[in-house]
């Protein structure tokens, strides 16, 4: 009954009153990421969601356009601005997924939403973390979010489809918060963000 029904009405309240309690941050961060981002505060691109079905996430742009002299964009760490970086290690970035929530199109807690490109790499065993709406935050993310390998993140994102609940849900939520405070797992070691899944045969 609460993965049919009650998660998404949970959702939905959660995420509304979020917004209104979080709107002064939300548009004090997008006037920021206007002028450091030559005006463009937010970051939109597709990502599949449950059952791979295709939405257009919204984040805080926390990364500049600069390319270099062949007009290809630069490394991740060296776009990446000042206030994005506060923004980012703060979770803030995370924010305007809200209204994705509102939407329908996430989930408060699941899975991340990850690149479209990824979905021809999965494995049977990787694709069920499609068999949930993805979430802002997730059991990978609170068990060690972008500092963990690919193999791992799945074996968690698929550990979460098989036990959803409302007491995992809300451990999720509580250690997000903590997560958010101690500021763990946001980057790759050596990276600004995590490595590109290559795709693997592992089941």
């Amino acid at each position: 009954m609460y993965k049919l029904i009650f998660k998404r009405v949970l959702d939905f309240l959660v995420a509304f009153v979020g917004l209104f309690i979080l709107s002064p941050i939300f548009i004090l961060v997008t006037i920021g990421l206007f002028f450091a981002n030559n005006g463009k505060p937010f970051f939109f691109q597709t990502r599949p969601g449950v059952k791979n079905k295709i939405f257009l996430i919204i984040k805080f742009k926390t990364m500049n356009d600069k390319k270099d002299v062949l007009g290809n964009l630069l490394p991740d760490a060296d776009r990446l601005t000042p206030i994005g970086a506060f923004v980012r290690k703060t979770s803030l970035d995370e924010i305007p997924q809200l209204i994705n929530v509102l939407k329908g199109d996430m989930s408060l807690i699941g899975p991340r939403p990850l690149l479209v490109q990824y979905l021809p790499l999965y494995n049977d065993f990787q694709k069920r973390r499609h068999e949930v709406r993805p979430g802002i935050t997730g059991w990978a993310q609170v068990n060690g979010r972008n500092a963990i390998s690919w193999d791992q993140k799945f074996k968690y994102d698929v550990w979460y489809v098989d036990h959803l609940s409302f007491l995992l849900d809300l451990k999720i939520f509580f250690l997000t918060i903590k997560k958010v405070f101690v500021r763990e797992g946001i980057s790759a070691e050596g990276q600004a963000t995590m490595e590109a899944f290559k795709g693997n045969n592992n089941e």
